[in-house]
C-alpha cells in the first residue's frame, strides 16, 4: 500500500511499463521549477518587514517569518476578496463595492474579528 502511495506521489523508484512496441513509458512530468526573476510573494517583503518592525512588541523577525507573514496576508486578502465577489454576484454585479466586503464579513464567521473595523 505504501508503495502505491509513493508511486502515485512520484517519489518512488521509476518503473518502466511494458508496451506492445517494447518502448519505455514516457517520463512523468516534473513540477515546474522557479524561473529566474519569479517572485514567491506578491507583496513587497521590505514593506512587510517595515510593518512588522513598527510593532513595539517585536524585537527580531527572521526573513522566513517575514515571508510567511506576507504569504498569509496574500491568502487572507484572496479569501476575503473571493467571498466579497460572491456577495457582488448575488447582486448581479461584477464590481466589488464596500457593502460587499461588509456582507462577506457578516456572513463568514472567520471574519467576525473584522466587524466594525471598516466603519
Amino acid at each position: 500500500m505504501a508503495a502505491a502511495v509513493a508511486a502515485a506521489a512520484g517519489s518512488g523508484p521509476a518503473r518502466e511499463e511494458d508496451s506492445s512496441a517494447g518502448e519505455a513509458a514516457a517520463p512523468q512530468p516534473q513540477a515546474p521549477t522557479s524561473t529566474p526573476g519569479a517572485r514567491l510573494s506578491r507583496l513587497p517583503l521590505a514593506r512587510v518587514k517595515a510593518l512588522v518592525k513598527a510593532d513595539p512588541d517585536v524585537t527580531l523577525a527572521g526573513q522566513e517569518a517575514i515571508f510567511i507573514l506576507a504569504r498569509a496576508a496574500e491568502l487572507f486578502v484572496e479569501t476575503i476578496a473571493k467571498d466579497a465577489y460572491c456577495c457582488a454576484q448575488q447582486g448581479k454585479r461584477k464590481t466589488l463595492q464596500r457593502r460587499d466586503l461588509d456582507n462577506a464579513i457578516e456572513a463568514v464567521d472567520e471574519f467576525a474579528f473584522l466587524e466594525g473595523t471598516l466603519d
